[in-house]
Formats: C-alpha cells, structure tokens, sequence
C-alpha cells in the first residue's frame, strides 16, 4: 500500500522500519525534517510538508506527540485522500478520538484508532500491545499493518475508537501508578538503610516485581538517557487521564508530580525511569 507516515518520533521510526520491512511504500513527513533521515536512508520518500506526504495515499498514519498536535497537522485544514484510512496511533483521550472520528466521517475519511501499548523495545520485535477501534471494513484495511509491530496475542478489536483511546489510558495508567509505587518502595527503603539494589531484590515476587525488573537495571545503571518511553510523553498522557474523569485518580496524582518534578528538572526527555534519580542520593 502507499502509506503516508506523519510523525517521526522514537515510536514513528520503529513503525516506519516495518511498513518498509513488508514491502509498502512509504512516504515520511515530521515537522523537524532531519528526525526522517534514517527512514529516507532505508528506502522511506521524504515529504517537505503533509501535503505531499498524504498525496494519493490509501492509509495515513499519524504518529503524533498528543491531540493538539493531530488538530495542529490534521484537522488545521488537511485535504486527505477521499476513501483513505487515517489510522491515528497517537495516544489520545477518548473525547479527543471522538471528535476526530466525527472530523473525518465530515470529510468522507474512514477513521481508526489504534494505539499501541509498550516501548521501543517491544515496538522493534513486533510485540507491542495494539487496540483497533473503528468501523470492521476499516479495521480490516489497516490490521495488517498493525500486526507488523503487534504482538498477535495482544491484537485487539474494540467497539470504537473511544474505546481504544480508554483502554490506552488505563494501561499507561497501570504504569504510572506501578512506577510511582516503585519510586515510593526505594523511598521507604532508603528511609530504612537499604541501597535501591536490595530494594529492587526485595520487592521480586511482590505486585511491584514486574515493574522492578522492567526499570530497575535503568535505575541501577543510570542509564536514564537510553529513553524507551520519555518522562515527557507519560506526563502529557497522564494530563489526559486526569482529564477524562470527574473523579479523583489520586495515586496517578502523586505520579504525575513525580514526572512534573523531572520536567522541571530538565529531564523530561529521558525515560521515564528517571523519576527515581532523586531516590538514589
């Protein structure tokens, strides 16, 4: 297929590399040109503007850092392909894929959402986690594509892209919550005389476990710099979560103060396990 890719970012890459792995073509536009070069290097097109990038395309994926930014590129007045998928992976609120389904049923475009859960890591080996919200005959267009960075077990349909854009958020919200109890846990150690090491040892078989064995060599290492998914995108996804009920979400809360003091801090493009660096002195 002819496949317009906007959004090159960490995860916008990975996609890309398999859309060309499979034979597609692929044209990749991102609004700081030089972060396409390694697709165009791998045989991608490179597009100067997202005019050009969706220019007789059959799906346009946007990988995009939040919703204000799919209405920056997207909605601001994009003409895409009539008859074509916009297949928006870009994690969003489920208001936010409300409207942009009802923006593109106006504009005669097929709509879905399919965002994926997981970092670089899994994005490489294919076993990201991956929700597909829209019409079947839609869905039927782009879940080929997605099955190329999705683990098959993980590959889901849900009812509507609302749908997807909700259970995104609870699975970021499962890890928010799981990292802020993994800051807390070295806290409480520490407090006690224990390194994070042994913190880290102890809490193996706990609920924690999990998530401990995920960041701990980050946090051990220090290696906050090799980003696998940033302080940055998990404090916008959290806003959106907040945004998205009345109710309180108080642990997400103490989380989101965590990653807020990162930002500050500078450091809000590192991964996300970089919320445990004041616990380590």
């Amino acid at each position: 297929m002819k496949i317009a890719l906007l959004g090159v970012g960490r995860m916008g890459h990975e996609l890309g590399v398999h859309l060309l792995a499979a034979g597609h073509q692929l044209t990749a536009w991102n609004r700081t040109a030089g972060a396409v070069e390694r697709l165009r290097d791998a045989g991608a097109a490179q597009a100067d503007s997202p005019e050009d990038a969706v220019r007789d395309a059959d799906v346009v994926l946007t990988v995009l850092f939040g919703p204000d930014t799919v209405r920056e590129v997207v909605l601001s007045g994009l003409e895409l392909p009539a008859e074509a998928v916009w297949f928006d992976v870009t994690t969003v609120s489920p208001d936010d894929a409300r409207e942009f389904a009802e923006y593109a049923a106006a504009a005669g475009v097929r709509y879905v959402h399919g965002p994926v859960i997981g970092s670089l890591a899994p994005a490489r080996a294919g076993q990201l986690g991956v929700l597909l919200g829209g019409a079947p005959e839609d869905v039927d267009v782009v879940e080929p594509l997605a099955a190329l960075w999705g683990d098959s077990e993980r590959l889901r349909r849900v009812a509507t892209p609302s749908d997807a854009a909700t259970g995104k958020l609870l699975a970021n919200l499962a890890l928010g919550i799981t990292l802020q109890g993994l800051i807390e846990a070295l806290r409480l150690g520490k407090a006690n005389g224990l390194d994070a090491e042994a913190v880290l040892d102890l809490l193996q078989g706990t609920g924690l476990g999990a998530i401990a064995g995920m960041k701990g060599p980050v946090i051990t290492g220090g290696t906050f710099g090799d980003t696998q998914f940033s302080a940055d995108l998990l404090a916008k996804d959290v806003r959106l979560m907040l945004r998205s009920t009345p109710d309180p979400l108080p642990a997400l809360t103490a989380a989101l103060q965590s990653l807020t003091e990162a930002q500050r801090a500078g450091a809000g493009d590192d991964d996300i396990a970089v919320i445990a660096k004041p616990e380590l002195t």
